[in-house]
């Protein structure tokens, strides 16, 4: 039965999302974040002094700004008075964005609230080793020039030599595998070849560059006029190849494993940046105002799985979404939403679904169901759109919310792994 205080989303914006640096290259999370809460403020048309809290997504905010979604709401020209903050979950952060709106509107502490997330992949900072580290550290505390100048003359060449930040990001802490490497494993795993997963990525292109010549993906996405001069604005993904072919995507080495291995730039995600805004609402506070309705959140999930096998987190964290949701199966949604990290860790998911064996050892139940393709990322997916990296889960939600209006769907199920071993799932609901 419907309730005043079921959480339903009002509508959502993003920007476009573009290859880490490139257009964005000196656009920090927080700027992003502000465009997208900005626009999504307007096209709401909802009075920004009754927002009752605004919370932002971010997997690796800015080093020099503690609390990026306080700093994204002023910018954005919110009421001083609103409250804002930061959450993370890794690559799920902005699903995670998403849950805690509803949580608060579902508690009634709260009516209104902004739910956005913001990855500025291109100005993470560098990272130094201990070792460089220390001698910086010391020639800072320094008291005078000469023990300043002593402390600098220990650097050495290899001293000038930043760890990129996406390489961290990409690696687990504590398995010390890169998501690519993990990637590999599922692969192995599940029977994965090579072709199957070109096919998956290439799909996944020519469906994004279809979503924008016929003009269904523009409608999610809001201009950026482009750093420093402003002249020009970025209008849409600029990752997406509508030109790509079989024949150039297996002509790509292996980036993980040089000689057996399948897994290659062209069938995982692209690094990007982006921002993406929602406004979610109480069912009665969406009625009282006369607002319109995309649709609720009806159900969420999110599971621990093994590190070493973290793209499989949508099968451990799906099982308890469809729970919450009433009981519904798999193959009640009209349309599902997967995050493509990599084609084969998108593709291992589908086999564990329908694997009895799987999910018997793994979740003490028979299997999930069998995925139909046709529903699935029928806009493409990160690996044509891009990852930016805690703002895709936002862009699920986004992006279903908005297939399913069009297409009159009832329930969608928007999914993603994970970094360190986790699975997040979300399922939404239209009247």
């Amino acid at each position: 039965m419907a309730s005043d205080r079921d959480a339903v989303i009002v509508t959502g914006v993003r920007t476009p999302f573009v290859k880490a640096g490139t257009l964005f290259r000196s656009v920090g999370a927080a700027e992003l974040a502000r465009v997208a809460i900005r626009e999504v403020v307007e096209r709401a048309e909802i009075d920004p002094e009754a927002i009752d809290e605004v919370v932002v997504g971010t997997a690796g905010g800015p080093a020099d700004g503690a609390n990026v979604a306080r700093t994204a709401a002023l910018l954005a020209k919110l009421p001083t008075h609103v409250p804002a903050f930061t959450v993370g979950r890794d690559g799920a952060s902005g699903l995670e964005a998403v849950v805690e709106a509803a949580y608060r509107i579902r508690s009634g502490d709260a009516d209104l609230v902004v739910a956005a997330a913001a990855e500025s992949m291109s100005t993470m900072p560098l990272l130094w080793t201990a070792e460089a580290r220390e001698i910086w550290t010391r020639a800072a505390r320094a008291r005078g020039p000469l023990s300043r100048l002593a402390a600098l003359s220990r650097l050495r060449p290899r001293h000038f030599n930043p760890v990129p930040p996406l390489l961290v990001a990409q690696k687990d802490p504590m398995t010390g595998l890169h998501m690519g490497e993990i990637a590999e494993r599922l692969a192995r795993e599940f029977d994965l070849s090579r072709e199957e997963q070109d096919a998956f990525a290439l799909k996944s292109h020519r469906l994004a560059a279809a979503a924008w010549s016929e003009g269904r993906m523009a409608a999610e996405v809001v201009s950026v006029p482009i750093p420093p001069e402003y002249e020009n604005a970025a209008t849409r993904d600029n990752g997406i190849r509508g030109d790509a072919s079989a024949e150039a995507l297996a002509a790509l080495r292996p980036a993980f494993d040089r000689r057996f291995g399948t897994v290659t730039s062209g069938n995982a995600s692209q690094i990007t940046d982006g921002a993406v805004a929602l406004v979610l609402a109480s069912a009665g506070r969406a009625r009282a105002l006369g607002l319109p309705v995309l649709g609720k959140v009806r159900s969420w999930g999110f599971a621990g799985c093994d590190r070493s096998r973290m793209g499989l987190g949508p099968v451990f964290a799906v099982p308890q979404a469809l729970r919450r949701a009433g009981g519904l199966a798999l193959e009640r949604m009209d349309l599902v939403e997967i995050h493509e990290a990599f084609a084969a860790q998108v593709l291992a998911c589908f086999r564990a679904f329908e694997s009895r064996r799987f999910c018997e050892r793994h979740l003490g139940t028979g299997p999930l169901g069998v995925l139909d393709p046709a529903r699935v990322n029928v806009n493409g997916g990160a690996i044509a759109i891009g990852h930016p990296l805690g703002a895709s889960g936002a862009r699920l939600v986004l992006t279903l919310m908005m297939e399913m209006e069009r297409r009159n769907a009832s329930c969608g199920l928007a999914t993603q792994c994970v970094g360190g071993g986790q699975g997040a799932a979300m399922v939404l609901e239209r009247a």
